[in-house]
């Protein structure tokens, strides 16, 4: 025989060639025997999802549940379709998303957030209260999409995601002004420097002047998510809706 790799003369007991010490074995796990190919392999076989599978996963053919899941879903999409677009068209001024119900929601996140980053010093324990309430859905949508395979599910905390851009919205805009009631009924005007998060955080970055110019583009990035999820949900429902009637 020849070896695969320098196409030196060997015994065909050979484990490794004599002459360049290649081990067949090895090789041929990559490399396809003389007169053989290889199976086609996927990003999958190497750990990885191929387009196809993360389709499947975001968009599946068939989605689960019967007529009165199909309903409840229904109502929930048109709930947050329209509470999204009442908060969407709200100015960043307004502080609609933060004088909503949904932000005592988030609040808790945001307060754990500065608890559980407070090790990695002040300025990451400072913007941990606004990663807190980001991670949160962003958790809840990986578990409901990869766990237990709920993609409509995912979508509504895609649309929650979004809504915490919004949120957090007004609070980069008031970093400045500082008039925007906080914990413990103070303002960023009354309170000591470091407390108001944004006012600390844009601050030391020298970004300050940028504040609301930060906020709308916080809250025109938590608007496109939240019209992706919304989108992606009324897919969902279509398909789930079809499959009920086939």
């Amino acid at each position: 025989m020849k070896c695969p790799k320098c196409n030196a003369e060997q015994n065909h007991s050979n484990a490794i060639c004599e002459q360049c010490g290649v081990v067949f074995e090895k090789y041929y796990k990559h490399h396809p025997h003389p007169g053989e190919s290889l199976p086609a392999t996927t990003f999958a076989d190497n750990g990885f999802s191929t387009a196809s599978e993360l389709q499947h996963l975001l968009l599946p053919a068939q989605v689960g549940g019967d007529e009165m899941v199909l309903a409840l879903r229904a109502i929930l999409w048109v709930i947050l379709a329209v509470w999204g677009l009442l908060l969407i068209f709200s100015s960043v001024d307004s502080n609609a998303a933060g004088q909503s119900f949904l932000h005592l929601i988030n609040l808790p996140f945001h307060e754990t957030g500065h608890v559980f980053f407070r090790p990695f010093g002040q300025f990451i324990t400072s913007l941990g209260g606004t990663l807190g309430q980001l991670l949160m859905p962003a958790i809840c949508l990986g578990v409901l999409l990869i766990k237990t395979r709920d993609p409509f599910g995912a979508s509504v905390c895609l649309w929650w995601l979004g809504e915490n851009f919004l949120d957090i919205a007004p609070y980069m805009a008031d970093a400045r002004a500082g008039i925007l009631p906080l914990i413990g009924g103070n303002t960023g005007q009354t309170s000591p420097y470091g407390f108001h998060d944004w006012e600390y955080l844009l601050t030391e970055t020298g970004l300050l002047h940028w504040d609301t110019t930060l906020a709308t583009l916080s809250h025109l990035l938590g608007a496109l998510i939240m019209i992706l999820a919304a989108i992606w949900g009324l897919i969902l429902l279509r398909r789930q809706f079809l499959g009920l009637k086939s």
